[in-house]
């Protein structure tokens, strides 16, 4: 379950707008830019007991045509089928920019967002829209997103706690290291949690490779890693 979940036919490289939807709390709002970078966010209450239908559309329109957005991606949670309608409307609104919207599975996005990590990526953002950043992503590269959550966390397969749990994750982390290194990862946009995946590679070098990529732009050749620091001849080799 856990192989075809991570390899799932990623959307490509396109501006995504990720609806993460809620009835009581609003649907919370996050358009992320090609490369999987948030651009903005937003709260919108089409639903009970608001039903501001008008004003959310008026606030989808708006992010849609700013950041140009090709894709919206909905959770399947709680008032995702009405949330799907209100996508429906914005789509017939603005035929020209020809969005496609598609439900996706939110299994874990809550996980995520209160996770370390997410913590590290957006101080600043509300725990609620980091949900929403991790279902825009989850559409544009399953893979890339997925393996920041434990898998144990994704909701797939029952009766996981019948089982011996260290060799549950031992199973689980080669199923996700089998995944990366067969599918591979583009070194200018991966994140470290997918990069300590690769094969020879841990979070320490993982986290110099990402360092490097910010400070000095992104890699034109597979030789300028063996620049990063502490990633020898050896790591290159296997890694490539």
């Amino acid at each position: 379950n856990l192989h075809d979940l991570l390899l799932a036919a990623p959307a490509g490289p396109r501006t995504t707008m990720g609806i993460d939807p809620g009835i009581r709390t609003g649907c919370k709002i996050a358009v992320v830019d090609a490369t999987g970078k948030l651009l903005e966010t937003a709260t919108i209450y089409p639903h009970e007991p608001r039903c501001d239908w008008n004003g959310a559309l008026h606030t989808l329109a708006v992010l849609a045509k700013k950041h140009n957005v090709n894709l919206i991606s909905i959770g399947n949670g709680t008032a995702s089928r009405e949330t799907d309608k209100l996508a429906a409307d914005l789509i017939r609104d603005l035929p020209e920019l020809r969005m496609t919207k598609i439900v996706v599975s939110e299994a874990g996005a809550s996980v995520y967002s209160a996770s370390e990590y997410a913590a590290r990526e957006f101080p600043e953002l509300d725990v609620s829209l980091r949900g929403a950043v991790s279902i825009a992503r989850r559409l544009q590269d399953p893979l890339a997103e997925l393996v920041k959550i434990d898998p144990k966390s994704i909701g797939v397969g029952q009766y996981q706690h019948d089982v011996s749990q260290v060799k549950l994750a031992r199973a689980l982390d080669a199923v996700v290291e089998d995944c990366v290194n067969a599918v591979g990862v583009d070194v200018n946009t991966a994140s470290a949690p997918l990069l300590t995946h690769v094969s020879e590679l841990n979070s320490t070098l993982a986290a110099n490779i990402v360092a490097h990529r910010d400070k000095n732009g992104a890699y034109r050749s597979r030789q300028q890693l063996l620049d990063v620091p502490r990633l020898g001849a050896k790591t290159f080799e296997q890694a490539a």
